[in-house]
């Protein structure tokens, strides 16, 4: 669609608007109609709607140069007194819309932007949680779950550009945009918000929390959530040591430590809540798995998950995970996920590049199956970690009755996976083996990984 076609389509649709306004009521079907030149104009407003809807069209569609055709035809007409306002108003409104549907698909803030950033780039995401913000503040904080704000807090959402009419021209001070460029930003992150798939609610939606609601009012929960950061915090002070230590002994022991502290936590909870005759249920969080080799970083993680009672479910295609499990047990996961990929990427590339016989790169292929050999070994050793630590457990406190308690939980782990997902969950191997080298190093570097309380064993030669 050219320039003149473009012209063409709004000119018929300024005479389709005057024809109707030009038609005699219902009303009043003998009385005189106006005459066309006086019938209503379309508004700004009604052209800049048509400008975004056509624009979203094409581009949703693929037609690229017609997109950019609508895109020149919205940047246009600037200098129309009034039309920057109306379409950063529309645009403003339309994205504020679509922020508030993804809330009610499942999405998180942290969530939002990642995708906005992974789909299309850093701009988009920088746009996305602008519009977060502008969503956001129509609910009291108090209405408004703690690991919401938290992410909101995270992200450092801010109204920054004061009102919708003054966005897009603000945008374009700050980010150094062209008009057009602009408007494809917006107009590409409300295409990314608009076929958003539907995932699972892990929290309640913002504004509908009752204000000075908690699950647990009395005051042995307040010191058990207490307890439970004094304790988070030690473990984390002693996982970032360990990971920055260049000394393998002291990077040891730290790890030593946090996985006293880590096992302890997680089966104290499990105890406890069975002691007080408390029904915990399973809760859910979704950790990022990022590319390059996404597939063996979501192969460690379910190691992770299944070492520490929880199951993890990989969405492929947007780059993240849902683990579920109960909350102690989610801490842990969290924590030493991240850890360890921290350790198997430093293992890694202290092995550097890798060329076959003809000299062509094998790097890649080396990379991948370095990590998902590591992660298979890793789980192995998680597995005899977990239940050497269960039975240490056991041993210490021969009343305490562990092993109904902790197959119970598994059993309702279980069951929040099959209400979450229904029979959709496939399981399968997430990578792809073709080095050998790559292999037997990955398995190496997992024996030697730090695994919070348990020293290196031998290398097996798999």
């Amino acid at each position: 669609m050219g320039k003149a076609s473009r012209q063409r389509r709004l000119k018929q649709e300024r005479e389709r608007k005057q024809r109707r306004a030009a038609q005699p009521s219902a009303s009043s079907p003998s009385g005189p109609s106006r005459p066309p030149h006086e019938a209503e104009q379309p508004s700004q407003r009604e052209l800049a709607a048509v400008g975004v809807a056509e624009a979203l069209h094409a581009l949703g569609r693929g037609l690229q140069d017609q997109f950019m055709e609508w895109v020149e035809a919205l940047a246009g007409q600037q200098q129309v007194p009034g039309w920057d306002a109306t379409v950063s108003r529309e645009l403003v409104s339309y994205l504020r819309v679509s922020v508030t549907g993804a809330w009610r698909h499942g999405w998180q803030p942290a969530e939002l932007v990642r995708h906005a950033g992974r789909e299309r780039g850093d701009s988009h995401a920088r746009m996305a949680t602008d519009m977060i913000a502008d969503e956001m503040r129509g609910y009291a904080a108090a209405t408004v779950d703690d690991r919401w704000l938290a992410q909101l807090s995270a992200l450092r959402t801010e109204v920054w550009w004061g009102s919708d009419d003054a966005y897009l021209g603000r945008w374009r001070g700050r980010e150094g945009d062209s008009p057009q460029a602009t408007l494809i930003t917006a107009v590409e992150l409300l295409l990314v918000l608009g076929h958003l798939p539907v995932l699972p609610r892990l929290c309640p939606l913002p504004g509908t929390v009752r204000p000075g609601a908690a699950a647990r009012p009395d005051a042995a929960a307040g010191e058990e959530r207490t307890a439970d950061e004094r304790i988070l915090g030690k473990i984390r002070a002693l996982l970032a040591k360990a990971e920055s230590t260049e000394f393998t002994e002291e990077a040891e022991a730290l790890s030593a430590r946090a996985q006293e502290l880590m096992a302890k936590y997680s089966i104290d909870h499990a105890l406890l809540a069975a002691e007080a005759g408390r029904k915990d249920e399973p809760a859910s969080r979704r950790l990022p798995v990022d590319n390059p080799y996404e597939g063996p970083k979501a192969q460690l993680l379910e190691e992770v998950a299944k070492a520490n009672r929880c199951r993890a479910v990989w969405y492929k295609s947007l780059g993240m995970s849902a683990v579920i499990g109960f909350p102690a047990d989610l801490e842990a996961v969290e924590l030493l996920f991240t850890s360890l990929l921290v350790q198997a990427n430093t293992a890694m590339l202290r092995a550097g590049a890798k060329r076959d016989r003809y000299g062509r790169s094998r790097t890649r292929a080396f990379r991948q199956s370095f990590l998902m050999s590591y992660a298979i070994r890793i789980g192995e050793r998680l597995a005899g970690a977990t239940g050497d630590a269960e039975r240490q457990v056991a041993a210490e406190a021969p009343g305490r009755n562990l092993l109904p308690v902790l197959a119970a939980r598994h059993q309702a782990v279980d069951d929040a996976v099959d209400e979450m997902f229904g029979g959709s969950v496939s399981y399968h191997r997430t990578g792809r083996v073709s080095d050998s080298e790559g292999w037997y190093s990955g398995r190496a570097a997992a024996d030697t990984a730090a695994l919070h309380g348990h020293r290196e064993v031998a290398g097996e030669s798999a």
